[in-house]
């Protein structure tokens, strides 16, 4: 069954390599790291990995670098004295720029982020001959038959980290449940965020299954960006702030129909490729607005009735403190959702839209405790200028998001023991 995984991701490759060739010439979107993926250990690597003994971390893109940040930064304090180097794998361009930036280097000063490799005998076996790590630690369900497979041929414990199976992988995964039984059997923690998920996982037959909540719930923006002062000192006086975050295509016309004049509104498109895309969507509506990219230079008074397109990545989290009322995108439309726990650190009533299967644990808390409003494109415009109002009620809404917030952490110090007693059972 291994061989004809290969065979079908290699036919795969192969049969989409005109578009994988044309989007790298175009964008060179997948043209970084490509070597990297292939197997190629980069130099910057070579002189600081290549010997001690190293914990593996991956993380797909900038969701989940985000959720691991406390764990990386924590893990990499204590495993300093015993000389264990954290690394960090992503998949994604942006998650890769945000990796770099965060945890460009180690406690050492040697660099430890690269590109997370293709699903492929060799590229794998390379990684982890050279890294040859204590431990690999997967974000989610960052399940790749051929890692699985060469980490136990190789003796490489495998962990999984706020893991979780969405409403909508769930159905591929209980029909191919017989093939993942054999790949999941050997896991050795398994830390999921739900009870949903961990039956979910225990249906495949993953071991070592047990419920540590979400590392969502443990994100903290410590130290705001510096977009967030310059904003606040730029704002109008006394106008209500609509933040519009992590926004999909289909999304953004509907949001700028509906929303109430005389306000500021803060729109953050999820993927950087539509940056420009939505610029010119709002220069096509007409109106005042403003690209993040071209006035943080040279900051002028923003007015009512102004757009801000944060044509940035890494500072929406932080954006979120200035809004006095937040939507959390990728939800108007069947994607899944956005993390609304962004928004409720800082108090922030949200509303969100009916597609958030991806963040149901974490919304459906929320909507239990009345701290969350569902909207439809029907009601969005009623909705928003409700939140936006500023009303005791709707600033009760916010107060309850942020107690939730508060109270369900946790999730990060249960993986932090459940590592280092993986790492201190290894030989």
């Amino acid at each position: 069954m291994l061989i004809l995984y290969s065979l079908a991701l290699c036919l795969v490759l192969v049969l989409g390599s005109p578009w994988w060739l044309f989007r790298m010439a175009t964008s060179g979107k997948y043209r970084e790291g490509l070597t990297e993926r292939l197997g190629f250990i980069p130099q910057r690597l070579r002189a600081s990995c290549g010997s001690g003994p190293i914990l593996w971390i991956h993380a797909v893109s900038v969701g989940e670098i985000l959720a691991a940040s406390r764990l990386i930064t924590e893990l990499t304090q204590r495993l300093a004295p015993s000389g264990i180097r954290v690394v960090v794998s992503t998949t994604t361009r942006t998650g890769q720029n945000l990796a770099r930036d965060r945890f460009g280097h180690d406690q050492f000063g040697s660099a430890r982020v690269f590109y997370f490799p293709l699903d492929f005998a060799w590229a794998v076996r390379r990684w982890l001959r050279f890294l040859h790590p204590r431990l690999l630690i997967l974000l989610e369900t960052e399940f790749w038959p051929r890692l699985l497979v060469e980490c136990r041929h190789a003796r490489i414990p495998v962990a999984v980290v706020n893991a979780r199976i969405s409403d909508r992988s769930w159905p591929r995964y209980r029909r191919l449940a017989f093939l993942w039984r054999r790949l999941l059997n050997s896991l050795a923690a398994v830390l999921a965020q739900t009870p949903l998920d961990a039956e979910r996982l225990q249906f495949l037959g993953a071991a070592n299954v047990r419920v540590a909540g979400n590392l969502k719930y443990d994100i903290r923006t410590a130290e705001p960006a510096p977009i967030v002062a310059l904003l606040r000192e730029h704002l109008p006086p006394a106008t209500p702030v609509l933040v519009c975050g992590s926004t999909l295509a289909g999304e953004d016309d509907l949001l700028l129909s509906a929303i109430p004049p005389n306000i500021v509104t803060i729109l953050a498109p999820r993927h950087p490729e539509r940056f420009s895309q939505v610029a010119q969507l709002l220069r096509k509506r007409g109106g005042s607005f403003i690209r993040r990219s071209e006035w943080f230079g040279s900051p002028q008074p923003i007015v009512p009735g102004t757009v801000f397109l944060l044509d940035s990545i890494g500072e929406l989290a932080s954006v979120y403190a200035l809004a006095t009322a937040a939507f959390v995108g990728g939800s108007l439309i069947p994607a899944g959702g956005h993390n609304p726990l962004e928004p409720a650190q800082f108090g922030v009533p949200i509303a969100m839209g009916p597609y958030y299967e991806n963040f149901r644990g974490i919304v459906d808390t929320l909507l239990q405790r009345n701290a969350l409003r569902i909207v439809t494109p029907e009601n969005l415009q009623l909705a928003l200028a409700e939140l936006l109002s500023a009303s005791p009620a709707t600033q009760a809404i916010g107060a309850r998001a942020k107690e939730i917030f508060a109270t369900e952490s946790g999730a990060m110090q249960k993986a932090i023991d459940a590592i280092l007693a993986l790492l201190e059972a290894q030989p």
